[in-house]
C-alpha cells in the first residue's frame, strides 16, 4: 500500500472521508490538465472509496461558487439545493484589520445586534473564531445584555463553514487551536444564559446551519435561492457527533437520521416544514421581526427561561466537554499527516493556478 492509502486506513475514521474530498478535487483538477498524477491520486482514492460505499455525487461536476471557494452544486431534487459552500471554504485571504464581528448594543433594549463580516462569505478562520467568542463573552458578562440578534453582513450567505486555509500548513498545535476554537463558538452559543435569535438573510449550510441551530430562535429570509443544512455527506465528510446531536435537539431523530445520512440542504419553505426555521419573512423585513420576536422572549423571567434552556441542553454540552481533548486529538492526528498536507497543497496549487 503506498503512503497515502496507509495514511487513509491509518486516520480515524470520522475524519477519512475529508481526505477522500480533497484527494477527489485534487484529481478532477489533474485531469482537466492531463496530468499523470491523476492516475496515482484516483488509485488510491479509489480503495477507501470502495470501502466506504460512498455515492459519487460529484464526477461530472465542476467547482462553482465564490473563486477560490471549495464548493460545488449539488443535484437538485425536492431537497438538495445549489450551496455556498460545503463543510470547508477557502477565500482571498482577508488581511484587513477591519473587525470580523459588528456589535450594536441598544442599552434601552438591553440587545446587541452581532453582524457577521468576514467577507466573502463568512467562513470560520481562526482569527474570526477568536473575535466572535470575545465579543459574545463580553455581552455575556454584561448584565444589561440580554438578548442577541446574530445576521450576516454578507450578501446572500451567512455562514460558508470552516476555512481551509487553517488546515494548510500549520503545526499540530495551530490546528489543535483552531479546532478547540471551533468547539468554542458552539458551546458559547449553545450555552449562553442570553436569548440568542438567529436572522439567517443567507444560505446556512454546515457549519452555518450548526451556528443557527446553536440559536434560541430561527428567523429566516424566505428567498428560494437560499438553502441551509447539515450537507457533509454528499461531499464525503462525516459531521462530528455534536453537530448530529444539535440538529437531534432542533428537528428529532428520525428527521436528523434522513437528513445527515442524504447531505440534505432544505429551502427555507422545506427548513420550516421540519422545523429546521421557526418563521420565513421577507429578506427586507428580518431584522425588524427579530427585534420584535425578542421582546415576547424577554417578557419571560430571565432565571425562569435559563433554567429550563440549561435543562434542555446540557446534556449535549457535558457530552463534548467528556469527549473535547479526544476530539481534537482526532483532528490533528488526521490533519497533519504529510500525505494529507500534501493533498491540500495541490489542491490550494490549483486554484491558485486558477487565478492567475
Amino acid at each position: 500500500m503506498t503512503n497515502t492509502g496507509a495514511a487513509l486506513m491509518a486516520a480515524p475514521s470520522q475524519m477519512q472521508p475529508i481526505i477522500v474530498l480533497v484527494l477527489r478535487r485534487v484529481t478532477r483538477v489533474l485531469a482537466v490538465n492531463g496530468q499523470q498524477t491523476a492516475k496515482y491520486l484516483s488509485r488510491e482514492m479509489k480503495v477507501h472509496w470502495q470501502q466506504q460505499q460512498y455515492q459519487d455525487v460529484t464526477n461530472s461536476q465542476a467547482a462553482q461558487g465564490e473563486v477560490g471557494l471549495l464548493s460545488q452544486r449539488l443535484p437538485h431534487g425536492n431537497y438538495v439545493r445549489g450551496c455556498v459552500s460545503p463543510f470547508l471554504s477557502t477565500h482571498r485571504r482577508n488581511n484587513s484589520t477591519a473587525p470580523k464581528i459588528k456589535v450594536d448594543f441598544d442599552q434601552t433594549a438591553g440587545v446587541s445586534i452581532m453582524t457577521l463580516q468576514n467577507p466573502p462569505v463568512n467562513s470560520l478562520s481562526l482569527d474570526f473564531l477568536t473575535e466572535f467568542c470575545s465579543a459574545l463573552e463580553k455581552l455575556e458578562m454584561d448584565k444589561s445584555c440580554r438578548g442577541v440578534i446574530l445576521t450576516s453582513g454578507q450578501p446572500k450567505v451567512f455562514s460558508a463553514g470552516l476555512d481551509i486555509m487553517e488546515m494548510y500548513g500549520k503545526s499540530p498545535e495551530r490546528c489543535g487551536e483552531f479546532w478547540r476554537a471551533v468547539q468554542e463558538m458552539w458551546l458559547k452559543l449553545y450555552s449562553s444564559n442570553m436569548v440568542i435569535i438567529a436572522a439567517i438573510n443567507g444560505s446556512s449550510p454546515a457549519g452555518g446551519c450548526l451556528m443557527s441551530m446553536t440559536c434560541d430562535y430561527r428567523i429566516m429570509a424566505d428567498n428560494p435561492r437560499y438553502s441551509i443544512g447539515l450537507n457533509e455527506t454528499q461531499l464525503g465528510i462525516v459531521a462530528p457527533f455534536w453537530f448530529k446531536e444539535t440538529m437531534v435537539n432542533t428537528v428529532g431523530h428520525r428527521t436528523t437520521e434522513i437528513a445527515l445520512q442524504l447531505g440534505q440542504l432544505y429551502s427555507p419553505t422545506e427548513a420550516l416544514d421540519i422545523g429546521l426555521v421557526d418563521k420565513l419573512v421577507p429578506e427586507d423585513q428580518i431584522i425588524a421581526t427579530a427585534t420584535q420576536t425578542m421582546t415576547k422572549w424577554l417578557a419571560v423571567p430571565d432565571h425562569a427561561r435559563q433554567i429550563t434552556k440549561s435543562m434542555m441542553r446540557k446534556p449535549t454540552i457535558d457530552k463534548l466537554m467528556s469527549k473535547r481533548e479526544p476530539d481534537i486529538q482526532n483532528f490533528v492526528s488526521f490533519i497533519t499527516k504529510d500525505p494529507i498536507q500534501k493533498s491540500l497543497g495541490l489542491y490550494l496549487a490549483m486554484l491558485k493556478k486558477r487565478k492567475s
